[in-house]
């Protein structure tokens, strides 16, 4: 039972994190920081066009999906560095998001406070990408460390 509970929580985490993982790709490839500083929105982070439109939804699964999925397969040893894994992968893309919408997104965003001029602007949007660019690997590599879970018969 308990090993059916845990793989119904690894595959719930790993949908997750292809979410996360394949979404910043999808602003990485289409630069969706530029897209957004160029229209200038109002409005702040839930106005049209925001992306945490359609990452709040699916932020909080993903982290407890992968921290339940630690919890449950940690009586595994065999599977305790991938899971450790997992979950500090996991926790640094959670930390390098928090990073970009306090100090990018948020800025791009609020039309109502000082207007960003354009090399400031030119500025965030690299910022972005730089580490938007680390956080597409600590997600898709913590979804790879989930895959490696139950690879062996050890327990």
């Amino acid at each position: 039972m308990q090993r059916r509970r845990h793989a119904g929580l690894r595959t719930a985490a790993e949908l997750g994190l292809a979410h996360w993982f394949f979404g910043n790709l999808y602003e990485e490839v289409v630069r969706v920081p530029a897209r957004i500083a160029e229209q200038r929105p109002t409005g702040g982070p839930f106005a049209p066009g925001s992306p945490v439109r359609y990452y709040i939804p699916a932020a909080p699964v993903t982290l407890a999906t992968t921290l339940a999925c630690v919890a449950t397969g940690w009586h595994r040893r065999a599977d305790r560095p991938a899971l450790t894994a997992a979950a500090l992968l996991t926790a640094s893309g959670a930390a390098l998001t928090g990073h970009l919408v306090r100090s990018v997104n948020l800025r791009l965003l609020d039309g109502a406070g000082r207007p960003v001029d354009p090399a400031e602007r030119q500025r965030l949007v690299e910022r972005w990408h730089r580490v938007n660019r680390i956080r597409l690997v600590a997600v898709g590599a913590a979804a790879v460390a989930l895959r490696a879970c139950g690879r062996t018969g050890r327990r």
